[in-house]
């Protein structure tokens, strides 16, 4: 088993992957909207990665609601996005409840289908002036606020038996540039970052794991992206935050990263990430990713281990009621 998740082509697995999974042993395998049809097909296709894998991996997903929602509509009911609950609520602890029942009925939407693992909560805080790739993925932009929100989102999923996955650690909403095509560099001062950037980190370090930005921070480090620096992950993700948890990188096929992609995958492992991403299902670009990433073990497999066993037993849960009380309150938001 490799320090590395990767995605899939299609709706299905066909001969290429399954012998790609079988060989490349990644730990888990994450989904997008091109691998989403009907609650079936994600059914079947769950069963199969792992029947291909002979283990229970995990299968993780951007499920954020808004903008990033892979499962959607109309096979899948549309969550409103994180800034909506701020709106909503009339006061943190009601946004916070909102919060926690979307992502409880999110969780429920995903056990279903197969999917254990949700790159939710986004606890980044946006800036004034900065890129919309955040924007309204953020619970807010008052860092308490954000924390306490975000945490709700966590705790549902987690007594919905899904594992949440904190992002972008530690903090991509300054960010002006987005990564997906460019390295943002965030040239705020130490002091703005530690006020305002890393709290909602901080106050959820707890969490079993977190997926780190693509950004230079100059302050910290002006040589490297927050995922590549051995500064950032160690002086600031591990020490300052406190973040002890499995630590994977964001998509090493974003136009933020230079090098090849055994490079950018190797160059993550040395930084002190436990576990590389890489989304877009291309096996000409995964397969080197599997060449840089690690067999998991040490530290990093005892991460992952503790990050899966988070997970609570799902408790009893009304949905009809809970989803009254969730769509009664968004429609006013």
């Amino acid at each position: 088993m490799r320090a590395f998740i990767c995605g899939l082509k299609g709706l299905s697995l066909d001969a290429e992957e399954r012998a790609f999974l079988r060989d490349a042993a990644p730990w888990g395998v994450i989904l997008f909207r091109r691998n989403v049809d009907t609650r079936e097909q994600v059914a079947r296709l769950t069963a199969d990665l792992r029947d291909a894998l002979g283990r229970h991996a995990p299968v993780l997903v951007d499920q954020e609601g808004g903008r990033v929602q892979r499962l959607n509509t109309p096979n899948w009911r549309a969550y409103p996005s994180a800034a909506r609950f701020e709106a909503a609520g009339a006061d943190e602890d009601r946004a916070a409840r909102l919060a926690w029942l979307g992502a409880r009925l999110m969780a429920h939407d995903l056990r279903e289908v197969g999917i254990d693992v949700d790159c939710l909560p986004v606890l980044d805080v946006p800036a004034e002036g900065s890129h919309a790739i955040i924007s309204d993925r953020a619970y807010s932009r008052d860092p308490a606020r954000a924390a306490k929100i975000g945490r709700a989102a966590a705790e549902g999923l987690m007594a919905g038996g899904v594992a949440p996955v904190m992002k972008h650690i530690p903090g991509h909403g300054r960010a002006k540039a987005d990564s997906h095509l460019e390295l943002p560099v965030v040239d705020a001062p130490r002091s703005e970052l530690e006020a305002v950037d890393f709290p909602p980190f901080t106050a959820n370090a707890d969490l079993p794991m977190a997926m780190s930005a693509h950004v230079v921070y100059t302050a910290i480090d002006r040589t490297a992206p927050g995922t590549q620096s051995k500064t950032v992950v160690g002086e600031i993700i591990r020490g300052l935050i406190g973040f002890d948890g499995l630590l994977m990188t964001d998509d090493l096929s974003m136009k933020a990263l230079t090098g090849s992609f055994r490079e950018r995958a190797e160059r993550a492992i040395a930084a002190g990430c436990d576990m590389v991403l890489h989304c877009n299902g291309d096996l000409a670009e995964a397969a080197p990713v599997a060449e840089g990433a690690p067999l998991l073990s040490g530290k990093a497999l005892e991460r992952a281990e503790k990050a899966l066993a988070c997970v609570r037993e799902i408790e009893a849960f009304d949905i009809a009621a809970s989803l009254a009380e969730f769509e009664a309150a968004m429609a006013v938001a």
